[in-house]
């Protein structure tokens, strides 16, 4: 059987404080380590999910709503489900590691990192979704 999880898989947090949570796999450990003798995953996930808006909030508000949190973890592979989806989140190998979890600054860091990315991955597809919609509009 073929290995199935990747860098870049979409998986849902199936334990613990993330349960029920997606998250996209950064690097998988299929062998284990000395200190993690089990096969596990880094992955980095959204803690919290943007709220839904509409045409007739604010700018102001539509920012506030439109905001991300995310989480960095390693995870053993029987706390997570692997989807059919993969996406291609380009994160900084050298910010999102397992170095992140000796020190609190640069599991912050690495968060930032995360949330960064995955705002500017919703708001491209709003953005997107925003031109199919206008030009629906213009042919109808």
């Amino acid at each position: 059987m073929g290995k199935f999880m990747k860098p870049g898989k979409v998986v849902m947090v199936l334990a613990g404080r993330y349960a029920g949570r997606k998250a996209v796999i950064v690097k998988n450990i299929d062998d284990g380590t000395t200190d993690r003798p089990y096969s596990h995953a880094l992955v980095a996930g959204i803690d919290r999910y943007p709220r839904k808006v509409t045409t007739t909030m604010g700018k102001k508000k539509i920012a506030k709503r439109s905001k991300i949190k995310a989480f960095v973890k390693v995870f053993n592979y029987n706390h997570l489900m692997p989807t059919r989806y993969s996406v291609d989140i380009p994160l900084d190998k050298t910010v999102v590691n397992k170095d992140v979890f000796r020190d609190p600054a640069l599991k912050r860091k690495a968060r930032r990192e995360a949330k960064v990315k995955f705002e500017e991955r919703y708001f491209f597809l709003k953005f997107m979704q925003f031109l199919y919609l206008k030009s629906l509009v213009a042919l109808g």
